[in-house]
């Protein structure tokens, strides 16, 4: 059997994953969209064009089509894509392609005000494509805009997804036996150590504005059984994680992360 590459285990992976409503079916996707709509209106001003690489369904980017902001959205997987367009439908501002974030080759340097990539490399493994993926979101943004790079911390993943029994198995895929961090397709979410991640920037035309949290710890947590948060509970956590969700001692058990950065 031929070795699958990337593009076919991350499609395989969504085709039967649900995606869709992935940040509204629990606390922790609700404070992961509220806090990363919150950065994302500090740097869009009214007339902002807006490129999405690796929209899945179009939660972000329809949103802010909704509010009115030019945006286009760019996918790799058709099943994802296919929800964002009829999720979109009427809505004239939105455009959408299938695409992949090491290769934005249908876009000029510098079309774009503000470009997220929040999600792309979640699932990119080696050392060119992450790269590539990094260098093509600042190129096709215009100088002075802002780029914001979601990311996975490898610890977060070990909390979220290794304290029910499995921890070892965990730490093999995650780590080497001397503890450096494991990056490989075949992990399919790869994590990394906070400043290991900013260093990849090192030497890019990017003046570095934050690296925050979105949804802090609460990914384990909401497995507990008794588990609850009113409607006013979450108002009032949400306001008081984003007081908090910039602070390096917190970083590392946060699942989701955005570096944020400006172009030279």
């Amino acid at each position: 059997m031929a070795e699958q590459s990337r593009q076919e285990i991350v499609s395989g992976f969504y085709n039967q994953y649900e995606e869709e409503g992935r940040l509204d079916r629990s606390v922790h996707g609700r404070l992961e969209f509220a806090t990363t709509m919150n950065y994302i209106h500090r740097y869009v001003g009214k007339n902002s064009k807006i490129l999405e690489v690796g929209a899945g369904t179009g939660r972000y980017s329809i949103a802010l089509a909704k509010e009115s902001m030019d945006v286009t959205a760019v996918e790799l997987v058709d099943k994802n894509l296919e929800i964002l367009k009829a999720n979109g439908a009427g809505l004239d501002n939105l455009k959408a392609y299938q695409g992949d974030a090491t290769r934005l080759d249908q876009f000029a340097d510098g079309s774009f005000d503000v470009t997220l990539v929040l999600g792309p490399l979640y699932h990119l493994y080696e050392k060119d494509d992450i790269n590539k993926a990094i260098d093509e979101a600042i190129r096709v943004t215009k100088k002075g805009g802002v780029v914001m790079y979601a990311f996975i911390s490898v610890f977060a993943i070990m909390y979220a997804e290794y304290f029910y029994g499995n921890w070892a198995a965990g730490q093999e895929e995650n780590f080497t036996k001397d503890y450096k961090v494991r990056h490989f397709k075949e992990q399919l979410f790869t994590g990394y150590d906070v400043t290991e991640f900013e260093q990849l920037f090192e030497g890019k035309d990017i003046t570095w504005i934050t690296t925050t949290g979105v949804d802090g710890l609460l990914q384990p947590i909401e497995e507990r059984p008794d588990f609850k948060m009113s409607d006013e509970d979450f108002k009032a956590m949400a306001d008081w994680y984003l007081a908090f969700s910039e602070k390096r001692e917190l970083l590392g058990h946060t699942n989701h992360l955005l570096y944020i950065c400006r172009k030279n």
